[in-house]
């Protein structure tokens, strides 16, 4: 496959599999290649961890996940590590990120997204992770979405962007 034909191929993928009921000779078609090189470029991908995995992007609010919280912890520098893989681990975590402090207004550098049906459930999950991995110590806030403005997967080629 060349390497403008990648490139094309990454742009598709990022945009979603086609909803057909064969949607790798779709995109075949419209790279003037095969099926066959489209899964096989696939499979390099995998192997190279270019690409972790397929799944499914699921708008949660419409399935009644409209408790959503972005918890940012302001974590021990030396601790950071420690404490994102323990986070990392639970179930409810769906996202886990250091990122820089901004002091002296935001001191937080860890930061894990928590989805849930009602505060009560979510707040109630926060603290069991507080309890759990010994982090009542720790300055924290919980900031809940009450507006959702866009949700979309990364874009990482020219053609999504």
């Amino acid at each position: 496959m060349s390497l403008s034909q990648q490139q094309e191929l990454r742009a598709i993928l990022e945009k979603g599999l086609p909803h057909a009921a064969q949607p790798y000779l779709l995109i075949a078609q419209a790279l003037n290649t095969t099926e066959a090189q489209v899964l096989a470029q696939i499979q390099l991908w995998q192997e190279d961890s270019l690409i972790k995995r397929f799944g499914l992007v699921v708008k949660h609010r419409k399935l009644g996940f409209k408790a959503n919280a972005m918890v940012v912890w302001n974590i021990a520098d030396e601790q950071v590590d420690d404490v994102a893989a323990q986070l990392s681990s639970c179930s409810e975590v769906s996202l886990c990120y250091r990122r820089p402090r901004r002091l002296p207004d935001w001191p937080y550098n860890l930061f894990c997204m928590i989805h849930g049906t009602d505060r009560e459930i979510v707040t109630a999950q926060i603290d069991a992770m507080v309890k759990k991995f010994s982090l009542s110590y720790v300055e924290k806030d919980i900031l809940f979405s009450f507006k959702a403005y866009k949700q979309q997967g990364a874009r990482y080629t020219k053609q999504g962007i």
